[in-house]
Formats: structure tokens, sequence, C-alpha cells
């Protein structure tokens, strides 16, 4: 198997929620890989070179990190059903990118206040280390009292779209902005069992009918048989060249790509492909052969590398 969708994830992470449910509206097969929720993360490191976010998804030896470039590539690969129907093309992308951070961030602050007293303190260690800030367990109640008012306020506008009487954000289909959403939602409806958006009855419906496009078909794979794939296969050749950029950056160029807000352990490799949207990188490694890494630009620093 050289060219299936692997993904790199475990099950109660919200952003992995959202890829199992692109993967169901597009009623794809995939190959599970089960992966760490806190660091170590011995199998996956090498494939990203640094970044330890989840997911991760891998075909072949392309490596996609953040699920910006996932569910672009996911479009690419099975354009129908399409993730941008009708009015959402440009717009889903802006509205998925607030839902992935605003809405996201008063999500967690929510979910964490219902399920924090049952988190491992080894877990909690990690998160702080993730999120450069000590997590303190007697604070998750009351910031989640607190954050409860943003968050449904966020929702609030989400409801009165959908009061309207539409199936989905952008009309009678669901869109990239639905998955953005929703990964949100089910971290707090599913996922930590709050009631706090309970009376928003057409969110909630919404939510139900996103929830039954299921995951797709899904298939258990081993790490060591993911890496084993990386390293027996090559990338494939890379969309387009390196665009003019204000950092004078050309093929070939050693540069490092960071998250900007959370997470941020740096890859390095060589410049391949940069435009707009993506910037693709090469690392070499002999745990997996030559690798193609994929990110996106919103959201991640793109300088050039020091060694």
């Amino acid at each position: 198997m050289t060219g299936g969708i692997i993904l790199h994830h475990y099950g109660t992470s919200p952003f992995s929620e959202k890829v199992r449910a692109a993967f169901g509206i597009k009623d794809l097969a995939w190959h599970s890989v089960t992966i760490p929720p806190a660091m170590p993360k011995p199998d996956l490191l090498p494939l990203t070179g640094g970044y330890r976010k989840t997911p991760v998804m891998q075909i072949g030896a392309d490596i996609f990190c953040d699920t910006q470039v996932i569910l672009r590539e996911l479009e690419r690969r099975q354009p129908a059903p399409t993730f941008f129907p009708g009015l959402a093309r440009g717009l889903a992308e802006g509205t998925a990118f607030w839902a992935d951070h605003q809405l996201f961030g008063a999500a967690v602050a929510v979910a964490f206040g219902l399920m924090g007293e049952h988190m491992p303190d080894s877990f909690l260690e990690d998160r702080s280390k993730f999120s450069g800030r000590p997590l303190d367990r007697s604070k998750f109640k009351p910031q989640a009292a607190v954050m409860t008012g943003p968050l449904r306020a966020h929702l609030g506008w989400i409801e009165e779209a959908l009061g309207d009487g539409r199936s989905f954000l952008y009309g009678d289909a669901p869109s990239l902005a639905d998955l953005a959403v929703y990964h949100c939602v089910w971290f707090v409806r599913d996922r930590a069992k709050s009631d706090a958006l309970a009376d928003y009855t057409a969110l909630n419906a919404w939510a139900d009918r996103m929830k039954g496009f299921g995951h797709g078909e899904k298939i258990e794979m081993t790490s060591a048989a993911a890496l084993e794939i990386a390293k027996t296969n090559e990338p494939a050749p890379a969309i387009g060249g390196v665009v003019a950029n204000a950092l004078g950056l050309k093929a070939g160029s050693l540069v490092s790509v960071t998250p900007d807000d959370t997470g941020r352990d740096a890859t390095i490799g060589e410049l391949v492909a940069l435009d707009a949207q993506q910037v693709t990188i090469r690392r070499e490694s002999a745990e997996t052969g030559s690798l193609h890494v994929h990110f996106p630009r919103a959201g991640f620093i793109l300088v050039p590398a020091k060694l």
C-alpha cells in the first residue's frame, strides 16, 4: 500500500475528529495509526521533523501537518462531494480559521472545566509545555465559567445562521466551515458532555447531522508499518514552484517552519514549493528516507533556518 491515506491521531483529539468527519463526508477509506496524546511521540516526529500537533496525515512519503493542508489535500484528491459548495469557497476557509482559533480556545476552556479533574498529571505537564503557560487544575472550573459566555456568543452566531432552516452553514451541503465549527462543538458536547449548548436547538440538530456522516472506512495500522511505507516510497512531485516572496527564499533554501500559537517546535528542511497558502519542505533521515512535509502559510512562521 503506497498511496493510501494514513491518519496519525488519537480518539479524543478534537482536531482529529474534524478530519475523521471529513472522511465520512467524502466516504473515504483510511488507515488509522494511534499516537500518544502527549509526548514523547517516537514514531511521529521522524515523519514531521519536530511538529508535534495532532493529527498528521501521511500518503506514502508525503506528510501533511495541520488540518488546513490535510483537508485541502483530501479535496484535491477527491473533489466530490466538495468541501466548498456554493458560496463556501473562500468564505469557508476564513470561517474555519476563526473556528480553529477563537472558537476552539473557548471550547477548550469549557471542556477542560469538566474533564480536568480526570486528566493525568503527565498530560497536564505536557500541555503546559505545549501551550507555553502553566496549567493549574484548580483553575479549570472557574475558567470554564468565565469562558462559557464567549463560547455561547461565538456559537450564538451559528445558531442564528442555522435558524433560517438551512441544513449546513453555507446551504444544503456541508463545507470546510461546518467541519471546523463541528469539531469544537463535538469537543464540548460529545466529548466533555457539557450542557452549555443544550438550548441551541438549531446548532444541536446541525451537529447531529454532521455526526451522522460517520468516519468513513477505518483500517487499523501500526506506526511501524507507516514508517516503513514512508521509507520505501518517494515523495510525489511538488505542485508548483517557489513564488516570489519577501524573504527572498528560493527552491533549495534551508528553512524553518513553526506554528505561531502552541506546540512551537520547528521543522527544518529544504524548500521545495511555496505559494500563498502552502509551503513544502524536503527532509531526510535514516528512519524515513526522503520526505516532503507540507504546512499551511496561515498560522505558521516560515523563515530561513539557522543551524
